[in-house]
């Protein structure tokens, strides 16, 4: 916030990468000045960047007066936030000062914020999830909680004792928070509603939250465009669980075919956007920028389709589809199904190569504590909600699920894991 009110860039980085990560960020970024906590300060004066610690602010302040106003327009530069690549080094999303504004004020209006909501701040700030609610409710003069670490313990505790009216996390958030011998006790009589950003919140964790009175909605945003994008009614999330709704205020979606042609209602394809949210490009990387800035529309990479009410829903990554016997797979809409399991804490679904159908699925499964399941139990529970062809030949029992800084299960390394596996067992013939 003081970033924007000086009128420079802010870059935030992620403190969960390695220094030679950080360095490789830091070089593609370039930035005058690194800011730092004592806790990170051996990492940051090893960047080759001139850094300022936090905790030395009145030495570097300055004069207390406001500083000249400097002359800014909407499209320049606000924000710099590093995409959550997973395999080599992220892009940098440039936002304008309009990409926010738009957000914060399209997401009040459309989501129905109020000024006496309060949030609590969970999920990390160095990336595009603190616009989805905290930004909005700033700009509306609600209040914000925000946590240096999330613990679900003290999640709860602030909840209860601050009356927070809306909660978002990612699922495996909630998750903690369910099975946290707190959650029974926690006051969540307060709570408005609680969304789901990422991916959407299976129904056995829906159910221990719709015991407690409180009901969810389905969220969807990225770096480049927002971070909101849809909004949904409460009536509405509860009858399609799987939908994100509705276009918000000053938000065009169309999911389109490869050619750019619009998909018909059912059809899947791939969700493109246009708005005032939609960032302005990737820094220093043009050809990035035109794959996916086109013709005044963001093509998104995320597969989807409308319902006949005019309702979208997201299938999955236009890369993470794999083609097995033909058929178009999306490893979403398995992983969905076997959220539903009463016995899975946790699930991902990939394509692996196959000699016979070119790729299989393979699914990565986390059981919830004392719970007993075989990979033939995994494939009879999909076998009764998904055609054949999709349900996983290959199914692996793992500890956790491999994931990125920001939440994002690494579905490459479970990939590379399972063909480096069939390397060193597989007789060759």
């Amino acid at each position: 916030m003081a970033a924007a009110k000086a009128t420079v860039v802010y870059a935030p980085l992620n403190p969960r990468l390695s220094p030679v990560e950080l360095r490789a960020v830091t070089d593609l970024l370039r930035p005058r000045l690194l800011l730092h906590d004592a806790a990170h300060a051996t990492v940051a004066r090893g960047l080759g960047v001139p850094t300022v610690a936090l905790e030395d602010y009145e030495a570097w302040l300055g004069d207390p007066d406001p500083a000249p106003h400097a002359a800014v327009g909407p499209e320049d530069p606000q924000m710099i936030l590093l995409t959550g690549g997973t395999t080599g080094l992220p892009k940098g999303a440039v936002l304008p000062y309009r990409q926010q504004a738009a957000n914060a004020a399209a997401t009040v209006l459309s989501w129905g914020l109020r000024d006496d909501d309060l949030a609590v701040q969970a999920t990390p700030c160095f990336h595009a999830a603190m616009n989805a609610l905290t930004t909005p409710l700033y700009t509306l003069g609600a209040r914000v909680a925000l946590m240096p670490r999330f613990d679900a313990g003290a999640y709860l505790t602030l909840v209860d004792d601050l009356g927070a009216t809306l909660l978002f996390m990612v699922p495996t958030m909630f998750q903690m928070l369910a099975e946290d011998e707190g959650f029974a006790a926690a006051d969540l009589t307060r709570v408005r509603w609680a969304i789901s950003g990422g991916a959407p919140c299976p129904l056995p964790l829906r159910d221990a939250f719709a015991q407690r009175g409180v009901r969810f909605k389905q969220g969807y945003g990225l770096t480049e465009a927002g971070v909101n994008c849809f909004a949904i009614d409460l009536e509405t999330a509860a009858r399609k669980p799987w939908s994100v709704g509705r276009p918000i205020l000053h938000t065009e979606a169309v999911v389109r075919r490869p050619d750019g042609a619009p998909c018909d209602p059912g059809e899947v394809g791939e969700l493109t956007l246009a708005g005032p949210h939609v960032f302005a490009g990737y820094f220093e990387h043009p050809e990035a920028t035109a794959e996916v800035l086109r013709d005044g529309w963001l093509w998104t990479g995320d597969l989807a389709r409308v319902d006949d009410e005019g309702d979208l829903a997201l299938v999955g990554r236009r890369k993470d589809l794999f083609i097995s016997g033909g058929e178009n797979v999306y490893p979403a809409e398995i992983a969905a199904a076997l959220d539903d399991h009463p016995d899975v804490a946790a699930c991902a679904v990939t394509g692996v190569p196959d000699a016979r159908w070119g790729e299989v699925g393979l699914a990565a499964v986390v059981l919830r504590e004392g719970a007993r399941l075989g990979a033939d139990d995994v494939r009879a529970f999909l076998k009764e909600r998904l055609a054949r062809y999709k349900v996983p030949k290959h199914v692996r029992f793992l500890d956790a699920l491999p994931v990125s800084g920001a939440g994002k299960v690494l579905t490459r390394q479970l990939r590379d894991a399972f063909v480096a596996e069939r390397a060193t067992t597989e007789v060759p013939q």
